[in-house]
């Protein structure tokens, strides 16, 4: 005989199969919400890893190069660069102070790479520079030519050391850290900014010793514009200095000129898309003896 079930019997045997159906859902969605966040978890850890075992990588290889580089205070005259006819210029501040003298023996031996030598007063910013046929190879590995994504300072490869380009372009990373290029941005800190011994860069060659008198400095959407390594013609870079300067947000009265050979140096600025640049000048040169 068939039985029959009452219209709320019928109601409730529905309302319990919806019930248990949405339940499985929330516990499928429960399941991959956990799934994600433990994904997240461990790829973070694994990223953090990394990252610390690189960090470590870079310091053993600062140590070595602080302990077995020689930097020394050189205190001849040198031959003065462009020299203005104004005699109240700061250019003549600038160019009483010393050289800095590197011994590259060691730095060769460990990398043949190796083309300068790069100090920035109250940075951390006290590298060698090494320089390969691409802009790419230094951005993952470190000093000792392994893998590490710190990578190091370079120098543009399209830029001779030999004879300075009307534009040497620098890289480097700005890691949280404070290493390659990460106290790049002491430089937009007024207690950075307030001591004027700050804008010089010490830059030195196998061939040469340089100083350097900064004129600019700014952060810029990422573009081709400021690295360009030479110019057809004096008005071509005549109007490209003017772009920088009219760029700087910095207060430094700094003259310049299609004459002087600049120094540009070029990093990420809080990982926001934009770099932070800093435009220097030639100043002061010396044979590196």
């Amino acid at each position: 005989m068939k039985k029959y079930i009452s219209i709320e019997e019928y109601c409730q045997k529905e309302l319990n199969v919806k019930n248990s159906k949405n339940s499985k859902n929330k516990s499928i969605i429960i399941n991959i919400i956990i799934l994600i966040f433990s994904s997240i978890f461990f790829i973070s850890i694994y990223t953090l890893f990394n990252w610390g075992v690189d960090n470590f990588k870079i310091s053993r290889i600062n140590k070595d190069i602080k302990e077995k580089t020689i930097l020394i205070s050189n205190n001849d005259p040198g031959e003065l660069v462009s020299p203005p006819k104004n005699h109240n210029s700061n250019y003549y501040y600038y160019v009483q102070m010393p050289f800095l003298q590197i011994d590259f023996a060691n730095l060769i031996d460990k990398n043949s790479d190796t083309v300068a030598f790069i100090h920035i007063n109250n940075t951390l910013i006290n590298y060698p520079i090494v320089k390969t046929n691409d802009n790419d190879y230094y951005l993952n590995h470190s000093f000792d030519k392994k893998k590490n994504k710190a990578g190091w300072v370079f120098m543009d490869y399209r830029n001779s050391i030999a004879d300075l380009s009307d534009n040497t372009i620098v890289y480097g990373h700005s890691r949280l850290d404070g290493t390659m290029f990460g106290t790049l941005k002491n430089i937009l800190l007024p207690d950075w900014q307030s001591d004027k011994d700050n804008y010089v860069i010490f830059l030195s060659t196998l061939k040469e010793n340089y100083l350097f008198q900064i004129f600019s400095i700014y952060t810029v959407d990422v573009e081709d514009y400021y690295i360009v390594t030479d110019f057809n013609d004096n008005s071509e870079k005549q109007k490209w200095l003017d772009t920088l300067k009219q760029r700087n947000t910095v207060a430094v009265n700094t003259e310049v000129d299609v004459k002087d050979k600049v120094l540009t140096l070029s990093t990420c600025y809080d990982n926001s898309g934009k770099r932070l640049v800093v435009h220097a000048k030639l100043i002061k040169k010396q044979q590196n003896i």
